[in-house]
């Protein structure tokens, strides 16, 4: 047992240099960058996002390029609001209320014809907010500790693999040190838990940037190809304390981990959709929508520490640049008007997230032009692992207007998206791969589908709207601190690390405000 531990840590030394490639590159980080918000206009959000075959509405760029084409004027949008988290608590950087500024955008429209126009149009919105504090907290958890994880693996040879010991084994390899034997080695003894206490505040965001060329053909069909660029901006601050029990020293009572973790970076993906109306006297149209994967460039930043009641103990960073790529995604929608009085749109999407693709740069550089280049590959070992964590993932969207005359209208609508995560889903850090052996954190959450609520009023004043709208979320989840039921035979005992899920909550309230002129 003294050899695995002597070893790893100086396999750690040895090949950091080489691992820089691989921190945090795993399903539960992927899964976050990869999933979307309902957000836009006022108008877009109180009708639930179901938009996409009713179309002119700016958010249609993002959803259903071929919604532009139905523009008849040039216009202006700008949208901002709160958001709100009905359980959180402020922590850290984190905050219950945050102001947000959501959209904006315009469209100019050119007629091409007696019935054809051909639009082109911009448009900027928050696709992803990161803000959210996550709280949790267990007492009488067995003994189950952060460290007893870390002892395991080493029992059972998990941090012999090539890749060296991540940042939380590392630290929590220093809390265990319990002395030397004979020869100067290090001694390690695991401890016991009676608790814990657990707090992440999450800001940033995703910012989306779409270009948009569209257009229809005698108001019978209506193309559209959007172009998006992206920017991530998302940080983490994580407190992590556990309560420690028959530790060799029974002067410290408490280990504390720290993280502090920043991933910045790019995408871009390419949109398309059709709309077409198949009965040339009815408003009733039809569309179908398709979406690129997001192909990333992104860079990973972690500064992590240990520390108990004394002070630190021992601190780490890492800094690394990874690639990574989103699912497609395809869309079907209806939509509907009677009498220029009522609007109905209902919309389907779908998005297997179980071909999440995490990658590492394998090698970069510049050429003799002065353009940089590199090389990725993926994970074969992560990608797997995210097959059997992650699922498809099914959006519906409903929504209604109403105008109650021709200066005010309201709206509702519904949006529902299915779990991405499986039941038996798991951050499996004890995985031969870079992405598990360089984790500067061992919890996931397993979220379970996501409600939304919606409701708007729209106000017309010649070519100047106001609309309104309000949002509320309902999402819930499984916390683990660590991977459940980890065991391993020691040379006294059968080791067994058990950390029962608690439930946690995401709900969230929105108030938005779009200002509208057209001309």
């Amino acid at each position: 047992m003294k050899k695995i531990f002597v070893f790893a840590a100086l396999t750690f030394l040895a090949v950091q240099s080489k691992a820089q490639d691989a921190v945090n590159l795993d399903t539960y980080i992927g899964a976050q960058l990869a999933t979307e918000d309902l957000n836009g206009t006022a108008r877009y959000v109180g009708m639930g996002g179901a938009m996409d075959a009713l179309g002119a509405d700016i958010s249609t760029i993002g959803s259903n390029p071929a919604g532009m084409g139905l523009f008849r004027h040039s216009q202006v949008s700008g949208s901002f609001g709160l958001v709100s988290q009905s359980e959180g608590k402020s922590f850290a950087d984190g905050s219950k209320t945050t102001p947000s500024f959501d959209q904006i955008g315009f469209v100019v429209s050119t007629r091409s014809g007696v019935h054809s126009f051909i639009n082109f149009g911009f448009n900027y919105h928050k696709s992803r907010n990161f803000n959210h504090v996550l709280s949790a907290a267990a007492r009488s958890v067995n003994g189950s500790s952060q460290n007893r994880q870390t002892y395991i693996k080493g029992v059972n040879g998990d941090l012999e693999q090539r890749y060296g010991l991540s940042m939380v084994d590392e630290l929590c390899l220093k809390m265990m040190e319990s002395g030397v034997d004979e020869k100067g080695q290090p001694l390690y003894k695991y401890i016991n838990s009676d608790g814990y206490i657990f707090n992440r505040a999450q800001t940033g965001y995703i910012g989306e940037y779409d270009f948009n060329l569209s257009g229809n053909i005698n108001n019978r069909v209506y193309l559209g190809l959007t172009v998006g660029v992206k920017g991530v901006h998302y940080k983490s601050y994580t407190e992590y304390e556990e309560d420690l029990v028959s530790i060799t020293d029974p002067d410290i009572k408490y280990g504390k981990m720290i993280d502090n973790h920043k991933i910045t970076g790019t995408g871009f993906d390419i949109k398309a959709g059709i709309i077409v109306r198949p009965v040339e006297e009815s408003p009733f149209r039809l569309g179908v929508s398709v979406a690129s994967p997001t192909f990333y460039k992104l860079t990973t930043e972690n500064v992590s520490s240990l520390s108990d009641q004394y002070g630190m103990l021992l601190e780490k960073t890492d800094k690394a640049d990874f690639r990574f790529n989103t699912p497609w995604k395809f869309g079907i929608s209806a939509g509907h008007t009677i009498n220029n009085e009522l609007a109905v749109g209902v919309s389907y999407e779908y998005a297997d997230y179980s071909t999440n693709d995490m990658r590492s740069i394998t090698s970069a550089g510049y050429d003799w032009y002065g353009e940089y280049h590199d090389n990725s590959d993926s994970d074969p070992v992560m990608k797997a692992h995210t097959q059997r964590t992650l699922k498809g993932v099914s959006t519906l969207k409903a929504g209604a207007e109403y105008k109650v005359d021709k200066n005010i209208a309201v709206r509702v609508g519904y949006n529902y998206v299915s779990p991405m995560y499986k039941t038996d889903g798991v951050r499996d850090l004890t995985l031969n791969s870079p992405g598990c052996y360089m984790a500067s954190t061992t919890d996931y959450t397993n979220w379970k589908s996501t409600n939304r609520l919606t409701a708007g009023v729209g106000f017309y004043f010649d070519q100047f709207r106001v609309d309104l709208a309000y949002q509320y979320q309902m999402r819930s989840g499984d916390f683990y601190p660590y991977m459940n039921g980890l065991s391993g035979n020691d040379t006294v005992e059968t080791i067994t690390n058990q950390a029962s899920a608690v439930s946690v909550k995401d709900n969230r309230h929105q108030l938005l405000c779009t200002l509208t002129y057209s001309f």
